[in-house]
């Protein structure tokens, strides 16, 4: 209230902010509704952050494992011509390899084994250890029983050998174990 003449308030003993202060049982039950929504936004953010924190995570492996092993098809498709050279290497005899006129090639072709076995070692691709260990399915490839006096499932005989990329398998190494009895 105020007093007429020089409009000033007058106290009339009623305090306007006492009884804002005490909201009504409506409005109680709004606060309570806004506090519960307000929560579930905080809880909304937090988990938004964290996907898009996994979201990072998982595109930087990919990023890092793109670039790690991006020469693999490239690897697996030079892996055949390593598998050659080492045939041919190994189908001379030792009257050819005795032969003063083929020397220089085989000379050549042993250096460029030796070279393409070091680039393959610059590039994190290893050959797989194979025989006298046991059958490793994550890295060899049975292709068939051999009658031996080794334990059973040992390997014997080394087909084609098998290559890692890092700890990534490359190509399996084709194996032959030895048979039970």
């Amino acid at each position: 209230m105020t007093n007429i003449e020089n409009d000033t308030p007058v106290d009339d003993g009623a305090n306007p902010e006492v009884e804002a202060a005490t909201p009504a049982e409506g409005e109680n039950e709004e606060l309570a509704q806004l506090a519960e929504q307000v929560a579930a936004l905080q809880q909304d953010l937090l988990y938004a952050r964290a996907e898009t924190q996994n979201v990072t995570r998982r595109k930087d492996k990919e990023i890092a494992d793109a670039h790690a092993y991006a020469a693999t098809k490239f690897a697996r498709d030079i892996l055949s011509v390593a598998d050659n050279l080492g045939r041919a290497l190994a189908a001379l005899s030792e009257e050819q390899r005795a032969d003063e006129a083929i020397k220089p090639l085989i000379t050549g072709l042993e250096a460029t084994e030796r070279e393409l076995l070091s680039v393959f070692e610059r590039n994190g691709i290893t050959r797989i250890a194979a025989i006298g260990l046991p059958l490793d399915p994550n890295q060899h490839q049975a292709m068939l029983e051999i009658p031996s006096d080794k334990t059973p499932g040992t390997i014997v005989q080394e087909m084609q050998a098998g290559y890692m990329l890092k700890d990534r398998l490359l190509r399996p190494a084709m194996v032959g174990v030895a048979k039970a009895g």
